[in-house]
């Protein structure tokens, strides 16, 4: 797998496809060891082959980017910030498949209404 060439801002956000270690370093701010050590913690996964340059899935670009800022935000440890990378790459990956099963439902039907019925129909039913 090739990582992906630089093209317009934001165009990462909706790829499907990879990215290199340093091009994610730069896009979440952070160094390239810190990346290194996620891996090793095995909080990020690297593709490709073992031994070569490292590459990761975009999908693993904003739950990184979000994790990197509260990381800064708080002021926490790399761990703790791989904690929160885990359990945003998770939220990422249900919320992708509850939109996948919510487009197979039908649209739903259009509720009756509750309460009340208009001013206009209570006097529309007198005079008839």
């Amino acid at each position: 797998m090739q990582p992906r060439e630089h093209g317009e801002p934001g165009e990462w956000l909706e790829a499907t496809g990879v990215i290199g270690q340093l091009e994610l370093a730069q896009i979440c701010g952070i160094g390239t060891t810190d990346i290194d050590e996620l891996v090793d913690y095995g909080v990020l996964v690297a593709e490709g082959p073992a031994g070569g340059p490292r590459v990761f899935s975009s999908e693993w670009v904003q739950p990184l980017r979000e994790a990197c800022g509260l990381w800064r935000v708080y002021d926490l440890d790399l761990f703790a910030a791989g904690l929160l990378l885990v359990q945003l790459h998770r939220i990422r990956k249900l919320e992708r498949q509850l939109h996948e099963l919510d487009a197979h439902l039908p649209y739903p039907a259009r509720a009756g209404r509750e309460g009340p019925g208009g001013w206009r129909e209570a006097h529309a039913k007198s005079q008839a």
